[in-house]
C-alpha cells in the first residue's frame, strides 16, 4: 500500500510503499506510525490516527 509521506530531506510530499507498522510509547499512551523507505534507502515515518493504522494491511 502506498501512502503519502513528508521527505525532510527534500522538503516536499512524496508516495512510498509503507513497510511497516510500529506503536511507540506506554500502554494508555500509545502513538501509532507508518514506516516507509525512500528510493535511496532512507527512512521516513508518518504519525496517523489509530482509525487509520488498522486500516493499513501489512
Amino acid at each position: 500500500m502506498k501512502d503519502t509521506f513528508y521527505d525532510v530531506k527534500l522538503r516536499q510530499k512524496v508516495q512510498a510503499e509503507v513497510v511497516e507498522k510500529v506503536t511507540y510509547g506506554e500502554p494508555g499512551k500509545e502513538r501509532y506510525a507508518l514506516k516507509a523507505k525512500t528510493s535511496d534507502g532512507r527512512n521516513l515515518t508518518k504519525f496517523v490516527k489509530k482509525s487509520d493504522w488498522d486500516k493499513v494491511h501489512i
